[in-house]
Order: structure tokens, then sequence, then C-alpha cells
């Protein structure tokens, strides 16, 4: 473990190195193309946030309302019926919308049925196993100007719930059922 540590500590300034050696061998300015990337990455977070904000306000005014919980009672009988845990069931609400508020459920759901359980487990592993795809569309997509994102909210939201799929079936196979 201490080989690889040092070994990872040694390869990223190599890394770089390389990138500022190939840089000045193919003579490209490298310090000025390094100021003009952080001058775009400075204008792209401030046209990220207008949009970030928004995302924010409706994740909130959703678990505010009491839509998350109208939800969950709704769909409560179909999850029990296939034997998903109902406490992970607004995860994988979540989860799609946004990963902060989906990190504070997983650190909920740790807290309370504690990282080595069943839940812990299959909380931790959707935690990885899907990704935030609305937050994704709407803050890159509308940074860049995109308008028309259907089918990539389709196979977004698709590669989300096989996300959560395959974390039900895993987490059962390798750990046992609830």
């Amino acid at each position: 473990m201490e080989f690889i540590n040092g070994l990872s500590l040694a390869l990223i300034p190599f890394i770089i190195a390389s990138i500022l050696l190939y840089g000045t061998f193919r003579k490209v300015p490298t310090y000025e193309a390094f100021v003009e990337g952080g001058k775009e990455g400075i204008q792209i977070a401030f046209s990220i946030i207008p949009y970030l904000v928004g995302m924010l306000v409706a994740v909130t005014v959703f678990r505010s309302s009491g839509a998350l919980d109208f939800f969950m009672d709704l769909l409560k009988p179909i999850f029990t019926a296939i034997g998903m845990p109902t406490e992970v069931v607004p995860l994988a609400i979540i989860r799609p919308i946004s990963g902060t508020a989906a990190l504070g459920m997983t650190t909920d759901l740790i807290a309370v049925h504690g990282p080595d359980s069943f839940i812990g487990r299959l909380a931790s592993v959707m935690q990885g196993s899907t990704d935030t795809t609305l937050y994704v569309l709407t803050v890159y997509f509308g940074a860049v100007g995109i308008k028309k994102m259907g089918d990539a909210l389709k196979v977004g939201l698709l590669a989300d719930l096989s996300g959560v799929i395959a974390a039900v079936i895993i987490v059962t196979l390798l750990f046992g059922g609830t």
C-alpha cells in the first residue's frame, strides 16, 4: 500500500510535467494556454450558477412540499412486493435530481441502519451506481445552450433505473436480502 501511495504521489507531477514538456516541444505557449483555460473555466462557472440555483430550489421545494413523501406512500406496495427496502426508495428518487441531497440521505441511512447493514450497503452501492442526471442536464446542457435534451434525459434516467436495479440485485446476492 505504501508503494502505491508513493507511486501515485510521484505520478501526478510526472504527468503534469509531461504535458508541459509536450506543449513546449510543440511550441505551444503553455502558460498562456493555462491562463486562457482558467478564464474559460471562470466564465463557465458563472454561466452555470443560475441553473444550479434553479435546480437547488426545485429539489428543496420537492422535498419540503411533501411530494417525495406522497410518491413514497404511493409506490410503497410495489417496492415491498419486489423486495426493495422502502428506506432506500427516496434515495433512488432523489439521486437523479441532486447528488448533495442523495449524499445526505445516504449518510442518514448509514447512521440509522449502520454501514454493514443491508440498507447501508445498498444505499452505498446505489450512490455509486447512479448519476445526477437531471442536475447534469440542467446545469451542463443549459450552460452550453443545448435546448433539445429529451433523448439524453430518457437514456440518463434509464441508466439510473438500471443502476438501482443492479444495485438491489447485486447487494441482495452478495449480502442477502432484508
